[in-house]
């Protein structure tokens, strides 16, 4: 019996000419993905990716690996045998005997791509669907609402036989579109806008403010932690970690209080365009989301993106708080964001915070810093963080 494992793709199938690069890519990523669990052999073919596994390969590893990888919508572990009704059958019953012992009901669901092969999909279903009745005659045959389904394809090379395939990632496969550089706080919004954005085929080079020695080495290493966290989700990541005492320093020192958030916004959009630039990224993604926070009005929002050449991708600006935390809980981030360690946001925040600025209401109120000055010096700290999945990448 051949263990295989399929792979079926979502929105690349739409992209036309495109196509085959984004297919390239994808195809990239995962056996880059596989490459620390042993030996496989992935291809594709219409519209589906195979792979298979050397001998002495994990293929439970790789299927675990294989559900955090952008751009696949569903995976299912199948097996596979020669085109041969019979021997379709046998295998379906050796195969998938547990789940047919388990069930209480059934039906078989055929797709034959290979239209040479003698039987049409529903003379298939029945016929294997007989056997297997045969088989395990106390499994109810139920065509609309199973407990069980069996899924048989027959394709180019051989017919492969599986049970319910289970949802992928979704999305884009990572690089697919571009680069962005990502705002990574210690909270729980930032690590989630940065999945959101790598679900979408970008690859990411997150940022970290970090205020030493208002903000402990504890706090730097949870955010190290949570990017870790994201990597088997967004791949390998080099943080960018920013020393932002000074900058804050000066703000206290010589700006009104009720701006202070205002500007270090403003900073931090500054040096994350500087860094976006220098490592040809094209975009700065943000966790901000709409009305939660003083910083995050219309106006507020407005006043620091004022400083940028470059887009703000905002994933998260109309969803509940809720809804955001019950993503952080999916992709594994939630328990380390909630640490009570805090980031540099919360170093000298206004009693009275600003909320419905002006662009020249800002301007005026860092005019006595030396902007230039203080944003080269940042820049000449940066601690580069190569991030790395321990168990896998």
């Amino acid at each position: 019996m051949n263990d295989i494992i399929l792979l079926k793709v979502g929105e690349i199938i739409l992209k036309g000419l495109n196509r085959r690069r984004f297919e390239q890519k994808l195809l990239g990523n995962i056996r880059w993905r596989l490459s620390q669990l042993g030996k496989y052999r992935v291809y594709i073919l219409q519209s589906t990716i195979y792979v298979e596994g050397d001998d002495g390969a994990d293929m439970d590893a790789a299927f675990e690996e294989l559900k955090k990888v952008f751009g696949i919508v569903a995976i299912s572990r199948a097996a596979a045998c020669e085109k041969d009704k019979d021997a379709i059958a046998n295998l379906a019953k050796t195969y998938l005997r547990d789940e047919m012992l388990r069930a209480k009901s059934f039906k078989v669901e055929s797709k034959r791509s290979d239209k040479s092969f003698p039987m049409t999909s529903v003379e298939l279903s029945q016929y294997v669907g007989g056997e297997l009745n045969e088989a395990f005659p106390e499994v109810e045959v139920d065509v609309h609402n199973p407990e069980l389904t069996v899924y048989i394809e027959v394709r180019d090379l051989a017919a492969y036989v599986h049970a319910s395939p289970v949802p992928g990632a979704g999305g884009m496969p990572v690089g697919s579109n571009g680069v962005a550089v990502s705002l990574l706080s210690g909270g729980i919004d930032s690590p989630v806008s940065t999945w959101m954005i790598a679900r979408r085929g970008v690859r990411l080079i997150p940022i970290h403010f970090f205020s030493f020695p208002y903000t402990s080495q504890q706090a730097k290493e949870k955010v190290i932690e949570l990017a870790r966290l994201l990597t088997p989700w967004c791949g390998r990541m080099r943080m960018e970690v920013v020393p932002f005492t000074h900058i804050q320093e000066e703000i206290r020192d010589k700006c009104p209080e009720e701006y202070f958030t205002l500007i270090m916004r403003r900073f931090m959009m500054r040096i994350a365009e500087r860094i976006a630039l220098d490592n040809g990224a094209k975009a700065i993604v943000t966790g901000e989301n709409l009305g939660q926070v003083a910083s995050q009005t219309m106006e507020a929002m407005a006043s620091t993106q004022a400083v940028l050449n470059l887009p703000v991708l905002q994933p998260l600006v109309g969803m509940d708080k809720g809804e955001i935390v019950a993503l952080a809980r999916k992709i594994g981030t939630f328990d380390t964001s909630i640490l009570p360690y805090e980031d540099c946001c919360t170093v000298f925040t206004p009693k009275h915070p600003r909320t419905r600025p002006t662009v020249k209401e800002v301007e005026e109120a860092e005019a006595a810093l030396d902007v230039e000055a203080l944003v080269g010096e940042a820049l000449a700290g940066l601690e580069r963080i190569e991030i790395c999945h321990e168990e896998s990448l």
